[in-house]
């Protein structure tokens, strides 16, 4: 089809090239205008002409013609000479008025590269035309007289030149959108989606080392499983329909309505971190600190809590204890909550400060989300093991705050819990834990 559309345009051009040919040697024989000015005006006009017939094809060789027509246009006004009379100068007159049509929509249209030699050669032909009028002018009426005609140049850059560079700046900021969509669908993948996947990869082992010995047991993994799965599936789910929908068109389903998770979300998370491993989990929060945050702080809250729990899981599955408190900021300048994720796990000497060795990109992301907010993210080793500090500018806290309690995620845990001075329940421990693996504490 593009081959066959080539043709057509080719000739087009052809018989519209023959034809001004023909027009210009009929007027020539007939001594109505001579064949040096017909030429670059009927070339301007089957350009032109062209141009409307195979629109918007001609975008591609616009510029091109343009050129040639005002290199035509340029020979001619130097081969003009001083007696050519007006009717000589009507026609350049022509041919100068057409070219100006042809260099604006090469100036909107064309590829860059042949705006670039529509500009310099049709550009010179407009401003230089009128000089083969003149020949008795001084240098200061050449100048005076380039300048003058100059300004259509000028103003066909502009009428072209703009519309051109809105619609350049408009596609930039389309690009720059939609990038910045696909980053944070692929933060999105992965705070939520790597969380409930890492833990499927633990029930699954665990069940595998207990079928045989406890089915019950295994069962029970299965079930856990299948929650983590439903889990990961409703984000991904999520993610679809926000890609599906139309642009600037907010996804009509109530899943992607929704709110993003906040802090109030953390007890459920925590919950079942603690229901898919051997690290018993505590959550620990101030009251008057849930509805401190703004809706994207606390977003950013629960993502660092997920991504925490997971590094955990992925890099000191032999931590015993992993704590989430949540509370007032102790040394921030004005109204601030901190979220400390701490686990137990011993660190090795090797290990890398910084995190894993393959570089992991979640608190490096997430560092830049709480930066953006206002706040700050600390990780380094910490007694034993590992805690990961983030705080982040409040809205308001309580004057007088009551203690730190922690929130029971889970009743009916009987595990002994580590002295501290807050009381705390604990989560259960899981007895279907995958083995230890001797990788660092907690890392980004």
């Amino acid at each position: 089809m593009r081959k066959r559309d080539g043709r057509w345009d080719r000739a087009v051009l052809g018989g519209l090239a023959i034809a001004g040919l023909v027009a210009a040697v009929t007027l020539h024989l007939a001594g109505a205008a001579p064949a040096y000015a017909t030429v670059p005006a009927l070339a301007a006009v089957g350009t032109l002409l062209g141009g409307i017939v195979a629109w918007p094809r001609s975008h591609e060789w616009i510029g091109a013609a343009t050129t040639g027509t005002g290199v035509l246009l340029l020979v001619a006004a130097f081969a003009t000479p001083a007696s050519a009379g007006l009717a000589g100068g009507y026609w350049l007159l022509a041919a100068s008025t057409l070219l100006t049509v042809l260099l604006t929509a090469t100036f909107r249209w064309a590829p860059p590269r042949q705006v670039v030699t529509g500009a310099v050669c049709a550009g010179s032909a407009i401003s230089l035309w009128t000089l083969c009028l003149v020949p008795e002018a001084s240098f200061f009426e050449y100048l005076g007289i380039t300048a003058f005609w100059s300004l259509p140049v000028f103003a066909a850059s502009i009428a072209g030149g703009y519309p051109r560079a809105m619609q350049s700046g408009r596609r930039r900021a389309v690009l720059a959108a939609r990038r910045a969509q696909q980053l944070e669908l692929a933060h999105d993948l992965h705070d939520f989606v790597a969380h409930d996947v890492s833990g499927i990869v633990v029930q699954a082992q665990a069940a595998r080392f207990v079928a045989e010995h406890d089915p019950e047991a295994a069962v029970a993994a299965l079930e856990r499983i299948e929650r983590a799965g439903l889990g990961a599936l409703a984000s991904i789910d999520r993610t679809v329909r926000i890609l599906r929908a139309p642009d600037g068109d907010e996804p009509e389903s109530a899943g992607a309505r929704e709110a993003p998770p906040g802090i109030d979300q953390l007890p459920d998370t925590v919950r079942r971190f603690g229901d898919t491993g051997r690290t018993r989990a505590r959550l620990d929060i101030a009251p008057g600190v849930t509805g401190a945050l703004s809706r994207e702080a606390a977003s950013t809250a629960y993502r660092v809590v997920v991504e925490a729990l997971t590094n955990i899981r992925r890099h000191a599955p032999d931590a015993a204890l992993a704590t989430v408190a949540v509370g007032p900021a102790e040394e921030a300048d004005g109204p601030a909550v901190a979220i400390r994720v701490t686990n137990d796990a011993p660190r090795r000497p090797d290990a890398s400060p910084l995190g894993r060795r393959d570089r992991g990109q979640g608190l490096i992301h997430l560092t830049e989300r709480v930066e953006a907010l206002g706040g700050s993210l600390d990780a380094g080793p910490y007694e034993d093991g590992w805690r990961l500090t983030v705080t982040l500018p409040a809205t308001s806290l309580p004057t007088n705050p009551l203690p730190v309690t922690s929130l029971p995620t889970n009743p009916l845990s009987t595990d002994p819990l580590p002295t501290s001075p807050l009381p705390a329940t604990s989560l259960p421990a899981n007895p279907l834990a995958a083995p230890a693996s001797p990788l660092p504490g907690l890392t980004p």
